[in-house]
């Protein structure tokens, strides 16, 4: 074996060949995988589909597995630790590799007359493939698929508590929270409330939340935030805000959340060129700067949405 097949192994061309096999073991599934999905609980490959799997493989890479490959792996993972044995490599790469996930090609983005909006567009997959995955979150070691139905039905109960908060259409929503699905929620729970989104930093280091929530409050009193959604530690200091932002009437956290419900919440629908979320300059070279993006605009702008594309933040992937 050259050392150019050495050093091919590699964890996306291996979910693909893993897919391949299961769409056509599975023909009407719309499959999705990582490298820790179930072989036989979440892809549902039998052992004749796990065969032809180890067969690929072989082919795929050059390379010649041994039977514990077929008898003991149980998920993608774990054929890629054989994959990098056979080829000289440690296995114990297998466990710090990160890969986006991969899934079928699912349906098409939607034309701007089916979704004009940032909502619209979330509205319109989870209908046509309420189950696909649409974002995989990775925090501190561990996975966090959200399919379109979970990211809707998530926001929905944020936004149902939003609007019972108080928040009015066009209202400004601060929202200081680290990459996580709460954030998501949030985000699209905003909009999905009729509010406008005002993504902040949170703080990097427990220990700075007080300079750095303080310097913020040029930006609260700029967007006119009337509610702000934030860490459970900033909870105390950002109350100490509202005598400096007078437009500030609620802070809440995640927590907040916890039971919401959007079942019986009717979505706040806006216009298209209506502000659809307000986006700060770092303001490294002066005070911090709003920049008002339109709610169709967001549909097409990848700093906030993934359509089309696969990109990542920080160990934030997602696909739209």
């Amino acid at each position: 074996m050259n050392e150019v097949t050495k050093h091919a192994i590699d964890a996306d061309k291996l979910l693909a060949v893993v897919i391949a096999v299961t769409k056509e073991a599975r023909p009407h599934v719309e499959p999705h995988a990582t490298l820790d999905s179930s072989l036989e609980k979440d892809l549902g490959l039998d052992s004749l589909a796990r065969v032809e799997l180890v067969l690929r493989l072989e082919r795929k890479f050059d390379a010649s597995l041994p039977e514990q490959a077929l008898a003991t792996s149980e998920t993608p993972r774990d054929l890629l630790r054989f994959l990098l044995g056979s080829v000289g490599h440690e296995a114990r790469i297998a466990d710090i590799t990160v890969v986006a996930p991969v899934q079928g090609e699912g349906v098409r983005a939607p034309s701007n007359q089916q979704a004009a909006t940032l909502p619209e567009a979330l509205a319109y997959h989870v209908k046509r493939q309420p189950d696909r995955l649409t974002v995989f979150l990775y925090e501190e070691g561990n996975e966090f698929p959200l399919s379109y139905q979970t990211l809707w039905d998530g926001a929905m109960g944020y936004a149902a508590r939003l609007a019972e908060a108080g928040l009015q259409p066009g209202q400004m929503v601060a929202i200081m929270l680290p990459t996580c699905k709460e954030y998501l929620y949030c985000f699209y729970g905003v909009m999905l409330a009729g509010g406008v989104p005002v993504p902040l930093y949170p703080p990097a280091r427990l220990t700075t939340i007080e300079d750095h929530m303080s310097r913020h409050v040029g930006i609260l009193k700029s967007a006119g935030a009337t509610i702000m959604v934030t860490v459970p530690e900033a909870k105390p200091l950002a109350y100490l805000l509202r005598a400096q932002v007078e437009s500030l009437n609620q802070i809440l956290t995640p927590t907040d959340f916890a039971t919401a419900s959007g079942k019986d919440f009717s979505p706040r629908h806006r216009k298209p060129g209506d502000m659809g979320f307000l986006q700060y300059t770092s303001g490294s070279t002066g005070n911090p700067k709003g920049v008002d993006v339109a709610r169709n605009s967001a549909v097409v702008k990848p700093v906030v949405v993934h359509r089309r594309h696969n990109f990542g933040i920080a160990r934030f992937f997602g696909r739209f």
